[in-house]
């Protein structure tokens, strides 16, 4: 592009000092203008239409790595969830053996209190029944 504005300023000093000069190669030079402009637009485009592919190429690979990353995520979350479901039932199954336990103690303390109550009953009304037939006894008169 230099040389072309290098030769424009001759021809431009050229026309003004010489009278016969031909306009037909100012002509000449703006078609090289012209071509030399359509040439830095296609390899502009062609720079930017590789900048695209490659921003593209990047952005498929970053979309595989986060696809990547996203995969292993639910597999870990999977897998974690998989272990707090199991650890959830186990700790389901030992409370409710510690339940069933602490029914069968409460069981056995109730009929021990049962059993316990019947037989303090018992003494009560044995003991009470001495006691009267002791008390009838010292007191009955004999003829």
């Amino acid at each position: 592009m230099e040389a072309l504005f290098s030769q424009l300023a001759f021809l431009a000093d050229q026309a003004l000092d010489d009278k016969n000069f031909d306009p037909s190669k100012i002509e000449q030079l703006l078609c090289l203008f012209e071509q030399e402009t359509y040439a830095s637009w296609a390899a502009a485009e062609a720079e930017h239409l590789k900048a695209v592919d490659d921003a593209e190429d990047a952005m498929k690979d970053a979309e595989n790595q986060l696809e990547s990353l996203m995969e292993a995520a639910m597999a870990d979350f999977s897998r974690f969830h998989d272990a707090a479901d199991v650890s959830a039932a186990e700790e389901l199954s030992s409370l409710e053996r510690a339940a069933d336990a602490t029914r069968k103690v409460g069981k056995s303390l109730g009929a021990a209190a049962a059993i316990v109550s019947k037989r303090y009953m018992d003494a009560a009304m044995a003991s009470a029944m001495t006691a009267m037939r002791a008390a009838f006894a010292s007191s009955k008169v004999h003829p």
